[in-house]
């Protein structure tokens, strides 16, 4: 039984005579049927947060209630595709109205006329529990999309084939304790409650990225949660683009929640022409995009960053590890507090609602590396990596502080090193991860038992030149002794030819954790012979001036298929020439 609007407060309606209403159900507002929420529930009157503009809303206009919550379908067809908020297809709604979304309009998450070539992986007869795979679909030519039991259901499988099918054709029946239900290659999940799981594992193995300062200095581990603050202009959008081409996830997630036209425009004209650097694919055959832009309505922001990470849940539960991108969960606060103006809770910090840090816990805590619920125990991992925007790069603000008390890596990007042209932009001695500890012994089994040591005294070099710069802003540089002058030269070195990097160039762009080994040696082991050279009477102005300095500032232009060669051959030339430089005072 219908209701009917009774004020109108922006995005927030306030309906009445709802019967049976319960709180986050879905509700159709106005005769146009614009798509709401149920967020509150006194006496009679029903609080709605509409995903939809208001204009035209009006007292006693009908409210219908569909008495299901905010629900996504997740299914074969959702890779390579592109929604808005509420999970719309963007490209359907084009076909359909146009350029701009028509208020109300209603389209299918799925193409329901699409066939699917599925092959029966269980058997008439067998008995089946949540997260057991009934069978699996070609997806994309690089993800095998399994479809599963869903969360709650279990029983015995009655009747199964392989076949064609759309995401609406019943591959089977499955006969449970309340009866027989038909099966489908999709099913709906809502978007506010986690998937669930049988164990969170231990965060242990990394997520490679390819960037030299995160793998290096502020690794994630899969199932990790990271943020990156910085101010307009700093990196953000570009940082999480790279990461979303470039690190070692099997799926991506991009939810573009709030930001800019022009920014998302890039992503959604970009992204479908990129190609995945493992398999030469169109990198868009393993991603999701979910574009909300700022010019939306801001209740849809919320619904972006849910149904981002309940895709990326469905995917974990198949066995993928699915890296996350929310760009950026400011918007989504900002969101939260004119919502909650509009219902005139009382307000927090700077206008932020009371409950701004639950909600944001409750995002982040749904990352995880988990074994699922399937009887062959799959393994499966969410990480999430949500960029904030602080106004004027204060990260003391609300959304900042409360995304630290829970994100276990803080990449800070700062203004200062963008506008000198240094990416990425993140700050050296501002940053830091809590996953360094859990992943050390990865890397001494994978890589190396030096890994964790370089990186350690890489960092205190740079945090020593840190200190040494504001002696020489006071004294300059040739006032200092010339030991403390290599300190700085190294330092220099590990900045410009280690942590730069550049995000155009066909082999900087991406550079292996096995390189990244390399390459900090070599600048290390240099460094060291620099400071005993030093002890012997040569100077650093001549230790620049080694022909051999120039080769490891282009270290990073290396090919990887020639790495151990060409590294093996740098190693030995620095040693011959620093031998040779002190050998003849560096002259």
């Amino acid at each position: 039984m219908g209701g009917e609007v009774a004020r109108v407060s922006g995005p927030v309606v306030i309906a009445e005579g709802l019967v049976d209403a319960k709180m986050y159900d879905v509700v159709r507002v106005g005769s146009l049927g614009l798509v709401g929420e149920i967020i509150r529930l006194v006496g009679g009157m029903a609080t709605v947060q509409v995903y939809e503009d208001t204009t035209g809303i009006r007292p006693g206009d009908p409210v219908e209630n569909t008495g299901q919550a905010l629900s996504v379908e997740l299914g074969p067809g959702l890779l390579t595709s592109i929604y808005d908020g509420v999970q719309r297809p963007l490209d359907v709604i084009q076909k359909s109205v146009g350029d701009f979304i028509t208020r109300g309009f209603v389209a299918a998450p799925l193409d329901e006329k699409k066939k699917w070539p599925f092959t029966a992986t269980v058997k008439a007869g067998a008995p089946v529990s949540p997260g057991t795979v009934l069978g699996t679909v070609p997806e994309t030519s690089l993800i095998l999309h399994k479809i599963l039991v869903p969360p709650g259901v279990s029983g015995t499988i009655k009747e199964i084939a392989s076949g064609s099918y759309t995401v609406r054709d019943p591959i089977g029946q499955l006969q449970t304790a309340a009866g027989t239900i038909p099966l489908y290659l999709s099913h709906k999940w809502v978007v506010r409650i986690p998937r669930p799981v049988s164990q969170k594992l231990p965060p242990d193995l990394p997520l490679i990225t390819g960037q030299r300062v995160i793998d290096s200095f502020f690794p994630v581990a899969k199932g990790g949660t990271a943020c990156i603050p910085g101010p307009f202009g700093s990196g953000k959008t570009v940082s999480q683009q790279q990461l979303a081409k470039w690190s070692d996830a099997d799926v991506v997630v991009y939810v573009g929640c709030g930001e800019r036209g022009n920014e998302m425009t890039e992503v959604l004209a970009t992204f479908p022409h990129l190609v995945d650097p493992k398999s030469k694919r169109p990198l868009m055959e393993r991603t999701v995009l979910i574009a909300n832009t700022s010019n939306m309505p801001v209740a849809a922001r919320e619904a972006s960053v849910y149904t981002g990470i309940t895709i990326a849940e469905y995917y974990r539960d198949m066995g993928y590890d699915v890296a996350l991108m929310a760009d950026s969960t400011s918007r989504w606060a900002e969101a939260m507090r004119e919502i909650s103006g509009r219902l005139e809770e009382m307000p927090g910090e700077e206008g932020y609602p009371a409950y701004l840090g639950r909600r944001v816990a409750e995002f982040y805590e749904r990352a995880g590396r988990v074994v699922t619920l399937s009887p062959e125990g799959r393994k499966g991992s969410v990480t999430v990596v949500g960029a904030v925007s602080p106004p004027g790069g204060d990260t003391s603000e609300p959304v900042s502080q409360n995304t630290l008390r829970v994100a276990r890596v803080f990449w800070a990007l700062d203004a200062s090193l963008a506008a000198r042209r240094h990416f990425p932009s993140i700050n050296w001695l501002q940053s830091y991860s809590l996953y360094v500890g859990d992943l050390a012994p990865w890397y001494r089994e994978r890589l190396s038992g030096e890994f964790v040591t370089l990186r350690q005294k890489a960092l205190e070099l740079l945090q020593k030149e840190s200190e040494l710069q504001e002696i020489v802003q006071l004294v300059g540089v040739d006032a200092l002794p010339e030991r403390e002058k290599a300190t700085l030269d190294v330092a220099r070195m590990l900045r410009e030819d280690y942590l730069q990097q550049s995000a155009y160039d066909e082999v900087d762009t991406y550079t292996s954790i096995q390189k990244q080994l390399r390459m900090l040696r070599a600048i290390l082991a240099f460094g060291d012979r620099e400071q005993e050279a030093v002890e012997r009477g040569v100077t650093v102005q001549a230790m620049q001036k080694l022909p051999v300095r120039t080769k490891l500032s282009r270290m990073k232009w290396i090919p990887e298929a020639e790495l151990q060669s060409q590294f093996d051959a740098l190693e030995t030339e620095v040693a011959e020439a620093v031998a040779a430089a002190t050998a003849t005072g560096g002259s």
